[in-house]
């Protein structure tokens, strides 16, 4: 069960065109080009009153909110100015079009700009002091989900020290540099992903989904046991389509609410691990705990529309990743290696059922996979796999995430380390990869 609340002044969203000036002017001049109000999927406006309890059975358990106590102003650090220590990573992601990547820190938050890589603005909110006071007084933030370039962000305490309850998801304003509103829970909260007319907030064993202008509860779904929060949804504003974890080992869950239809996918037989959608919804990248296969499927009849293997030892898949055209896959593991393969499926296709011609120059790198047709069959299928048109090579032990730059043939790797990688990789002849650029980004000599 979830409560809501939201701080009484001012009401949510703030309904003054003209704000306080942001501490960090970079950051509405960087993300100028989408600010509040939040677009939606109806022509309703924004509501103008604070935030009402979204069902009676859920009533808020404050009903006279004010401002939260657990909540610090932090302290606004230019990108300009180096920290005074190296904080410890908690949480790294994209935002929606890959554009920025989001860091959660034991100190706060930073979001940083891809293409060209710079940090764009971070907020500190424990001092740089180390007694034992200041670091107890907590900062740490295991969660930050973006929502494309606009001001508004999610976050979620964590950490040895969380800034804010780890049961709770914190609606933050930087336009206003403080939190607005919150969603609280009964358990902890795993993930949270955002549209621009929907939050989506997952537990352990249940998905949430709400409306974005009046944080209204819309459809709650139970999933199995799902610790790292796998959940993924749509970003096109005509249609919207969730993913998560079904009732069953291996099973993925997918809905579409434009049709009002549920699909249940029965994807592999091991666990789920991983698994990516595009952003119209159409096709969704699976991985299971065995880590060795990667399954492609049409999210509207579940069809297996292709299968590629990374390897033929297991290993844990940390990230999948679509290129925009739904052309090109890539995926992360714990064996240090990223990989690039080729789709035989556009996401356009797919919505038509139709499957991509075998003369696209895209797919020239993947016919050596189906030249051995007339022996499937006879050699296990082991040796009938497709393979991976492109590598790149990362030192092992640490925790990387992938997806495709802006650039053209780029992919953008994450560390949980600090490193920050962009390669290119060659659509023709394939194999490793070009490293193009590399930064750490929690290094104080390389803050930006």
């Amino acid at each position: 069960m979830a409560t809501l609340s939201a701080f009484s002044s001012p009401p949510w969203p703030n309904p003054n065109p003209n704000p306080n000036p942001n501490p960090n002017p970079n950051f509405v001049d960087s993300f100028s080009d989408r600010s509040f109000p939040l677009e939606s999927d109806s022509d309703s406006p924004m509501p103008q009153d604070p935030i009402e309890p979204p069902h009676s059975q859920d009533p808020n358990p404050n009903p006279n909110p004010t401002q939260n106590p657990n909540i610090q102003n932090p302290f606004t650090t230019s990108p300009d100015s180096p920290p005074s220590s190296q904080p410890n990573l908690l949480h790294l992601s994209f935002n929606q079009d890959h554009g920025c990547f989001a860091a959660g820190t034991d100190h706060g938050f930073r979001i940083f700009n891809c293409d060209p890589f710079r940090e764009i603005f971070r907020r500190d909110f424990i001092s740089s002091s180390t007694d034992s006071a200041a670091e107890e007084s907590g900062g740490g933030i295991s969660a930050v989900e973006m929502l494309f370039r606009c001001n508004i962000l999610a976050l979620v305490g964590g950490g040895p020290h969380p800034q804010y309850p780890p049961n709770k998801v914190m609606i933050w304003d930087d336009h206003q540099s403080r939190c607005i509103g919150e969603l609280s829970f009964r358990s902890n909260v795993r993930s949270v992903r955002l549209r621009r007319d929907r939050i989506v907030v997952v537990l352990e064993q249940k998905v949430y989904v709400y409306n974005f202008a009046d944080l209204k509860l819309l459809h709650q779904i139970e999933t199995i046991a799902n610790p790292k929060g796998l959940c993924a949804v749509s970003q096109q504003t005509s249609s919207l389509v969730l993913v998560c974890p079904g009732l069953q080992k291996g099973q993925v869950r997918v809905e579409h609410y434009a049709s009002k239809r549920t699909k249940f996918i029965m994807a592999h037989d091991s666990r789920i691990a991983c698994f990516a959608l595009t952003p119209d919804g159409h096709l969704l990248a699976t991985a299971s705990s065995k880590g060795t296969l990667v399954r492609v499927y049409n999210t509207i009849d579940g069809t297996l529309l292709q299968e590629v293997r990374r390897g033929a030892d297991r290993a844990e898949i940390y990230s999948l990743a679509f290129s925009s055209t739904a052309q090109w896959l890539a995926v992360s593991s714990d064996k240090g290696t990223v990989h690039v393969f080729s789709l035989k499926v556009n996401s356009a296709s797919a919505g038509n059922d139709k499957p991509r011609s075998a003369s696209d120059p895209n797919l020239a790198v993947t016919q050596s996979s189906t030249s051995l047709s007339f022996i499937r069959g006879v050699l296990p299928k082991y040796f009938n796999s497709e393979w991976s048109v492109a590598q790149f090579r990362l030192p092992e032990g640490s925790h990387y995430i992938v997806a495709f730059g802006h650039q053209k043939n780029t992919v953008v790797i994450l560390g949980m380390d600090g490193s920050f990688y962009r390669c290119q990789f060659d659509i023709v002849n394939g194999g490793e990869m070009t490293q193009l650029e590399y930064h750490n980004f929690l290094k104080p000599e390389e803050a930006f």
